[in-house]
């Protein structure tokens, strides 16, 4: 017995020191992409599989619109200009990220998690180095042919290149860059071995789906076999769509764009390096029968796909039928029906990549809203595409940064921080968003914000440039009507600007704002400014936000630019308030009866657990316990003033990302009509009783419940 304890504790104190695999999503911008500290991006969906619900990359944000299963890193060349080598992160698995499994071969140290910072100084990671309104970085390498602190061997990974990556994810909540996140990697050779005719490269399975139409996964094959791709030289960025899978719930592009790469050779990209070239390849994912199209199964032809993309082929051309070994259809056109497939944008060569020297390469994920233009998503034109093309554009810029001609060089009136170097990730920036309050009551939203955006000064022109504010409103069942996107949804309810300054309205603030300023108990912020809406629908959510926006600035060239509505967006559900006398006001449940699908619960792939009945006039402080109409208990709930929605799905799945973001009056409580082992009840009458803990008065009433 005490050898077998030995032998326990050993293996415990090995499992407690190896390898953790540590991921996170990014929040700051309107795109929830699945990033880890192993080199791969998205999550192969495992979030909706193991009940956890982390989005893989999602977008817009709580909308249920997946685009890429799994992607990762890779990273090959010639060792010593003779063997081939590659090192990849993620390949074509059909269950995804595993750890030792063939293929993922980029570890981190032991103990080795995914750092987080943030250039907002509100925000609780923020560092004074930050680049972006949200940092995640990671250092992995290659240099592991076991799992590190096991004796795992990582599947026929014997040859490592010895590259460590320093990955770097930035995201930012500005609405005119809030739908891309950057990816940017330092690869330094800590191997003894020469590396000649390097590449890099991004490789991602792309689906898109609507996970809230179409649980993910389901269907097996039929699931992922709906999505066409693209690729576009002039911006080195591969594309994908949804062509016949949930169209009409999935209008969206998803895409990985090449930004620029420097070595100690230069700057390179395809534009200003002849030799260096964008490679894109596409194949049948976990395939390998197409002569074409066929999935790269070991390190020469990993290498392959890397060095001489689809694009270089004669046969990439669209109708191109005069080559007769292209056949009728061009690479182009096959690749635009429907399927599941890897892509991979590879670049380089990256020459002499000696011990201890350093690339660094900077790729993009991009989405957009597709352009209607009346056609079916298969017809996948440039008018269609134009959005995607305008945002990647702002991708392109945010990488520039002082490097406004791409050229990778300082010229004269580039430099904007006035430090004598080039510096990118750069963007211009409208006013502080505002510190916002909001308060709810029966039919009522209360707005309060306070006044820290005026004193923000732009990082481009470096004027204090503030202008005004903007509220906005959500329409009734905005979450439930249709697919949420709270960029369309969110609809300007008020608009007021500084008085007599010759800019925007001109409306003054004298509207809004308060006689004297108020602080709340327990908040520090002062609030300078309030606004109303009244005969709003008690239970039903609306979202609201306040945004500050700037004059603008023609000598920069800088349009007025807004913060961002979707990073200050609150969810106010309007209700009673708390209840201080239960004789007087009686505790009630509504809607009763309930009708099974009320209106306010709309449409998920866990539709019996997105249930949502509301007791109101709630004591502060109470014990809700629901039973049958025979006195079979099924249900307890503990209710506080403090009650933010977290403890039902409804609220997980349509109601704000942050519970704490969640705003209810005080004296309603949101049930799921599920028992407390989650089992669905049958309809009928049902009692529920209403236990005050500070007084321990107790109230019973019923409700009904019809199928």
């Amino acid at each position: 017995m005490k050898f077998n304890a030995i032998i326990a504790i050993l293996l415990l104190s090995i499992c407690a020191s190896a390898q953790t695999f540590d991921e996170k999503t990014t929040t700051a911008s309107n795109v929830r992409l699945n990033v880890s500290n192993s080199g791969t991006y998205g999550n192969a969906f495992r979030g909706y599989r193991d009940g956890s619900g982390n989005p893989s990359a999602e977008y817009p944000a709580g909308s249920g619109i997946e685009h890429i299963f799994e992607s990762g890193i890779w990273f090959g060349g010639l060792i010593n200009g003779a063997t081939v080598g590659v090192s990849t992160a993620a390949v074509d698995a059909p269950q995804g990220y595993k750890t030792g499994s063939a293929g993922f071969e980029f570890y981190p140290e032991i103990g080795a998690i995914l750092k987080e910072s943030s250039s907002l100084r509100n925000s609780p990671f923020y560092s004074p180095s930050a680049i972006s309104h949200q940092d995640f970085v990671a250092v992995y390498s290659d240099k592991n042919v076991q799992v590190p602190g096991t004796q795992t061997q990582i599947g026929s990974h014997t040859d490592p290149l010895f590259v460590e990556v320093t990955a770097r994810t930035y995201n930012y909540n500005f609405s005119f860059s809030d739908f891309f996140v950057i990816l940017d990697f330092d690869i330094e050779n800590i191997g003894a071995n020469t590396i000649d005719s390097a590449y890099f490269g991004l490789w991602a399975n792309t689906v898109i789906r609507n996970i809230n139409i179409t649980p993910a996964g389901s269907g097996g094959a039929a699931f992922y076999n709906k999505g066409s791709n693209g690729y576009m030289d002039s911006l080195q960025m591969a594309y994908c769509y949804d062509h016949s899978g949930d169209v009409g719930f999935t209008e969206s592009y998803a895409a990985q764009k090449f930004l620029g790469a420097e070595d100690k050779n230069g700057f390179h990209t395809p534009i200003n390096d002849a030799r260096f070239k964008a490679h894109y390849n596409a194949w049948q994912f976990n395939s390998t029968s197409d002569p074409i199209f066929f999935q790269p199964t070991n390190d020469n032809t990993r290498y392959q796909k890397m060095t001489k993309g689809l694009n270089d082929q004669p046969c990439w051309a669209e109708n191109n039928t005069t080559n007769s070994g292209c056949g009728t259809r061009s690479y182009q056109e096959q690749l635009n029906e429907a399927g599941n497939r890897s892509d991979l944008v590879a670049v380089g060569p990256f020459l002499s990549f000696e011990p201890g020297d350093k690339i660094k390469v900077s790729y993009a994920y991009i989405f957009a809203k597709k352009k209607e233009d009346g056609n079916p998503n298969s017809d996948n034109n440039a008018l269609q595409r134009s959005t995607l093309v305008a945002n990647a554009s702002w991708a392109q810029t945010a990488y520039n940064g002082e490097d406004v001609n791409s050229n990778g060089i300082l010229d004269a009136g580039e430099d904007l921080n006035g430090d004598n170097e080039l510096t990118r990730f750069i963007l211009p920036a409208p006013p502080e968003i505002p510190n916002t309050k909001i308060i709810t009551s029966e039919n009522k939203i209360e707005i309060y914000w306070a006044n820290n955006a005026e004193a923000s000064v732009d990082p481009i022109s470096q004027l204090q440039d503030f202008e005004g504010y903007r509220l906005y409103m959500t329409k009734l069942g905005f979450d439930v009507t249709n697919v949420p996107n709270l960029q369309r949804d969110l609809v300007k309810i008020a608009e007021y600007d500084i008085a007599d300054n010759g800019y925007n309205y001109e409306t003054g603030f004298e509207a809004v704002k308060l006689t004297e300023p108020i602080v709340f108990e327990g908040d520090l912020t002062i609030y300078n400014y309030k606004y109303t809406i009244d005969n709003v629908l008690n239970g039903w959510q609306y979202a609201i936000s306040v945004t500050a926006f700037d004059r603008g600035n023609e000598e920069s060239n800088l349009e007025s630019l807004e913060s961002s509505p979707l990073a200050n967006n609150y969810r106010a559900f309007a209700g009673k308030p708390i209840n201080e006398n239960l004789e007087k006001n009686a505790p009630f449940a509504y809607p009763n009866p309930y009708y099974a699908g009320a209106s306010w619960e709309g449409r998920s792939s866990f539709q019996e657990q997105t249930r949502k009945l509301y007791f109101a006039n709630l004591p502060a402080n109470c014990e809700i316990t629901i039973f049958t109409a025979a006195g079979d208990f099924l249900d307890q709930i503990t209710h506080d003033g403090q009650y933010d929605g977290r403890d039902i799905r409804w609220n997980q799945t349509f109601g704000a990302e942050d519970a704490s973001e969640n705003v209810f009056s005080g004296g309603e409580h949101a049930w799921d009509l599920l028992t407390e082992n989650t089992q669905i009840i049958a309809r009928g009458i049902y009692i529920f009783t209403v236990k005050d803990l500070d007084t321990g008065k107790l109230y019973k009433s019923k409700f009904a419940v019809i199928k």
